[in-house]
């Protein structure tokens, strides 16, 4: 089995065994076991939902810290549009970068002049890929993770063109000495994306930081410092990306935008189903509103949508003179492959029996999915107890049948006595 990186964590210390994460959990990668979650590493795709669902606050993201930008001479913030969503109108881009250097950034750089490129790229793949269709976007790393875990047969529609903030990585380059490049992400996927590419061989970033860590040490001072010139770098179409159906305004042609990865999920539903074929693009952000809704941001999702949406509007529609990207920069060049996380074992002819099984032993289950057993569902802990990881006296309904069979043949035994003993064989007493 492959090794595996992942930024979404668990403090066991914290975690209550409460199973709210295994419920909202998409690709049904957590089970509660001996009262903690376990987290199986294989079908975690760091979507951060089941963060935001903790009440306990259990789970959390793995970034880097401010302090680590201090290993490179020139460290270099790469913002996001989503970034700016978090703050008020009134707080100027040029404030914001302003209020970056003056927490030791040397300089600044916007990934939405990268999804620029990154649009023009997208609009030229769909134009020559007329089938099959609909083609999906590549730039929300939860949902390519997402199709690589739950549906596969998809893979083959995911648009072969580079994320935004590998783009801006290249761009933002300058050559000079001692330069590390941070990305300040709204969402834990973003921070793996970069730690273990999909779809390249490796990342252009050195590290990622927490956004609601950034926002809160830049926000004493962004009122104060003075703006700096020459923000905003992006245009509308580049900045918009931060929301959801931000990129799609950038791509001509029948397209749908759908946020929120349960609605995501639906939406791949209907495709599997051979549905939507009459649509060319598919916008498909995990998080809530896109990405200003992240996990690891402060502001309230409409909220932030609607501050960059007003933002976005205040930018020139086009953009003008830019320095060329290359064409290799702007496209994935590993396949991206599905995870055999349902194969249930190597030898086909066992995976059939154990298949068999599983199906037995979910008639065996009450079918109500509550939870209790800690598997998210009938069928999941059905396939838990086929893998050796889990009991049918887990199902807290089969026990309880268990427990009052043997109830009743303690009282049956009760009034029994043995031959040897007066009264003579066969002869029952009254319990009472």
């Amino acid at each position: 089995m492959p090794e595996y990186f992942h930024s979404v964590t668990l403090d066991r210390d914290k975690c209550k065994g409460c199973t709210n994460c295994i419920k909202g959990c998409p690709t049904e990668a957590i089970r509660v076991r001996d009262g903690k979650a376990v987290i199986i590493e294989e079908r975690c795709i760091d979507c951060g939902e089941c963060i935001r669902v903790c009440p306990n606050r259990a789970k959390a993201a793995l970034t880097e810290g401010l302090k680590d930008i201090a290993r490179f001479q020139r460290p270099i913030a790469l913002i996001p549009p989503s970034f700016y969503g978090q703050f008020p109108p009134q707080v100027s881009p040029g404030s914001i970068a302003a209020a970056l250097q003056a927490i030791g950034f040397a300089r600044v750089v916007e990934v939405g002049l990268a999804a620029e490129y990154v649009t023009e790229a997208v609009v030229k793949y769909v134009k020559e890929h007329r089938t099959p269709r609909p083609l999906i976007s590549s730039a929300c790393p939860a949902v390519i993770r997402l199709i690589q875990v739950r549906f596969p047969s998809l893979a083959d529609l995911i648009i072969r063109v580079e994320a935004p903030i590998e783009v801006a990585a290249v761009i933002a380059r300058e050559g000079e000495e001692g330069e590390g490049m941070f990305f300040i992400s709204p969402c834990p996927a973003k921070v793996t994306s970069i730690k273990q590419p999909v779809g390249r061989a490796s990342s252009g970033l050195d590290g990622a930081l927490s956004m609601a860590e950034v926002f809160g040490q830049i926000l004493p001072v962004v009122r104060r410092v003075e703006p700096l010139p020459g923000y905003p770098q992006a245009s509308r179409i580049g900045t918009s990306w931060g929301r959801s159906g931000g990129e799609r305004e950038g791509v001509a042609g029948r397209s749908l935008a759908v946020h929120g990865i349960h609605h995501v999920i639906k939406i791949f539903e209907l495709i599997e189903q051979g549905g939507l074929t009459d649509y060319e693009f598919i916008e498909a952000q995990s998080c809530p509103a896109g990405c200003v809704g992240g996990c690891l941001t402060v502001e309230n999702p409409f909220v932030a949508e609607t501050n960059l949406r007003y933002i976005a509007s205040t930018y020139p529609r086009g953009w003008g003179q830019r320095p060329k990207v290359a064409d290799e920069v702007l496209r994935l060049v590993k396949p991206i492959t599905p995870r055999k996380i349902w194969q249930l074992d190597d030898d086909a002819a066992r995976a059939m029996a154990k298949l068999l099984l599983l199906q037995e032993t979910e008639k065996e289950l009450p079918g109500l999915d509550c939870g209790s057993c800690g598997s998210p569902s009938c069928r999941t802990l059905a396939e838990d107890i086929v893998r050796g990881r889990a009991s049918i006296n887990d199902c807290i309904f089969n026990l309880r049948e268990r427990v009052r069979r043997l109830a009743e043949e303690m009282v049956d035994l009760a009034g029994k006595l043995p031959p040897a003993m007066a009264g003579g064989e066969g002869e029952t007493i009254d319990p009472k």
